[in-house]
């Protein structure tokens, strides 16, 4: 059983790697609110929906290659050469006179963007034994979540009294601070085995993970599901995914840790996150929505009653960090808090309630949510040890993203379908129109579907082999 750190060392740690953390979460939704400035100012609107897709997308497809890179030449070094590049992404969107530009740059940060959070979470296991890492896991779901949901509200302050240009200008601070918290790190030994390059590996696999998550993401949106568009990139997808399986079985040394992947003990928690993500964007995405044209709030209240969600998934994480830091055994608490999410799903489902209790609610989901972060996460790096951190670490991101990406796209889907005359492509104005009867039946239904996901999550949970932590430290 490995030593525990000290709270000295917990806290330097801890310190280095949440920035590089806080940075990654609060610039998904950072821009939400100063997309319309920023249109105002360099026009082309056509192209403007790409401020988010564009850094998604080369984030996503950036993850797996920061893990394999990181363990074969060392975390730590690995992440700052994130910082940089998201450095430079973040200065080419800062100098933006055109969209052009700033879509550009925001690729740029997307690519470094892949490696801040993964990268982050595997540094933390390289000094922290799997006990103690409990805590560090609660503590970053928590900043996770708080992150998320206070990009929009930051965004908007800076662009009332500043100009959208800061947005991307405090990157810069906060990123030497980090760079010079991370040389001042002292390096863990880092020996591996050098392995030849999986040079085609490492493009067709973010190429088809880019390729099924850009459709999963603008289907419906930005094109019909059954056009010719939407055709042509599933295709190419089982083309991508066929000449990948392929290729993967000639290759003697593959980035991806395929041996682990097979594993109980890690596919599993991989595709409770997987759910828990389409449950956790599903409600992030389209509770403000019905909470304005179902339940007739205003924008400012919706947001608000948002807060009971970002503070039930904060103290989820941190009372799961807590037991988990405690008893050693992760395996039930996703379990217990997913059931809890999902009969909560299931009232919003089944009566009529007002926005208070509909907040309420989202709390009770939130608390639930909370609980799958930092138990999966834990169990996929205890299994995988430290000679594979990055690597499986990626792949718990990785997770992530297809799960909001399939989530968000399925419930707005199904959502739409319901309503009369109306595609994603219409206003919030033509939602409001909208009988109330017919909005609640759509969300309902929604919400059922959601209820359905966690609990599908909460069984696959229990499937889990049961772990202790002190037996792989």
């Amino acid at each position: 059983m490995a030593e525990p750190i000290d709270k000295k060392t917990f806290l330097t740690i801890f310190t280095t790697v949440f920035l590089p953390m806080f940075l990654a979460a609060i610039d998904q939704t950072l821009l939400a609110t100063a997309t319309p400035v920023m249109v105002r100012d360099l026009g082309n609107i056509q192209l403007s929906s790409w401020i988010a897709i564009g850094y998604m997308l080369a984030g996503a497809a950036s993850v797996p290659v920061y893990g394999w890179l990181g363990d074969q030449y060392g975390r730590k070094k690995m992440l700052m050469v994130a910082l940089s590049i998201f450095a430079v992404g973040s200065v080419v969107c800062a100098l933006a006179t055109s969209m052009n530009g700033l879509v550009f740059g925001r690729i740029v940060q997307g690519l470094g963007s892949g490696g801040l959070m993964s990268l982050s979470q595997a540094l933390i296991s390289e000094y922290v034994p799997p006990r103690q890492r409990a805590k560090f896991q609660g503590y970053f779901a928590s900043l996770f979540a708080l992150s998320s949901i206070c990009g929009p509200v930051l965004g908007g302050v800076v662009v009332t009294y500043l100009t959208w240009h800061w947005l991307f200008w405090f990157n810069l601070p906060l990123i030497a601070f980090a760079l010079y918290r991370l040389a001042k790190l002292q390096q863990v030994s880092h020996k591996v085995e050098k392995k030849p390059i999986d040079f085609l590996g490492l493009i067709l696999f973010p190429t088809m993970m880019t390729t099924i998550i850009y459709w999963l993401s603008a289907g419906g949106h930005y094109f019909s599901w059954s056009s010719l568009t939407s055709f042509v990139l599933l295709a190419v997808f089982v083309v991508l995914l066929v000449m990948f399986m392929v290729q993967q079985k000639k290759v003697s040394h593959s980035f991806l840790p395929l041996r682990l992947l097979v594993q109980k003990e890690i596919y599993i928690p991989l595709t409770s996150t997987f759910f828990f993500a389409a449950c956790l964007f599903s409600l992030v995405f389209f509770l403000p929505i019905f909470l304005q044209v179902g339940l007739n709030t205003s924008p400012a209240t919706a947001g608000l009653l948002l807060m009971p969600l970002s503070a039930g998934m904060i103290s989820g994480s941190y009372i799961t960090g807590k037991v988990i830091a405690k008893t050693a055994v992760p395996k039930w608490l996703p379990v217990i808090g997913m059931s809890l999410s999902s009969m909560a799903f299931f009232s919003l489902a089944m009566f009529d309630l007002g926005p208070y209790a509909v907040s309420a609610f989202g709390c009770l989901c939130g608390l639930g949510f909370g609980t799958v972060m930092p138990s999966t996460q834990l169990q996929i790096q205890t299994i995988a040890g430290k000679e594979n951190l990055g690597r499986i670490t990626s792949m718990g991101s990785l997770s992530r993203s297809v799960g909001a990406s399939v989530g968000t796209a399925v419930f707005g889907t199904l959502i739409y379908s319901l309503i009369p005359n109306f595609s994603a492509e219409g206003s919030l104005s033509e939602l409001l129109n909208t009988p109330q009867p017919v909005i609640f039946n759509a969300f309902q239904t929604g919400f059922l579907l959601a209820g359905a996901l966690a609990l599908i999550c909460a069984v696959n949970a229990a499937r889990a082999p049961r772990i202790h932590l002190d037996d792989y430290a």
